[in-house]
């Protein structure tokens, strides 16, 4: 068994499950609840494992992570353009 086809579905698993608040922060066009901090933080770990997959040459751990910081990038826009135009 290829050790790569359980990176994938690793992947698959952990990355979509950022899809659920990617949906709805973009439906409510709020971002009321959702910490920056935590955003910022697993976007830099996400990062860091995607320039560890890309030298260790792992497909499944580069595609998973830069998939997942696309969505989290995305949360962290809408944050942002939430914050400002509803400056507290």
């Amino acid at each position: 068994m290829n050790i790569e086809i359980i990176g994938y579905m690793a992947a698959v698993l952990t990355t979509s499950s950022f899809l659920p608040q990617v949906i709805k922060v973009w439906k409510s066009k709020s971002s009321k609840g959702v910490s920056v901090a935590m955003y910022i933080v697993m976007l830099t770990g996400v990062i860091l494992w995607g320039i560890y997959g890309y030298c260790i040459g792992s497909k499944s751990v580069l595609m998973a992570n830069l998939v997942a910081g696309i969505l989290q990038a995305m949360i962290l826009i809408i944050i942002f353009k939430n914050k400002r135009k509803n400056p507290r």
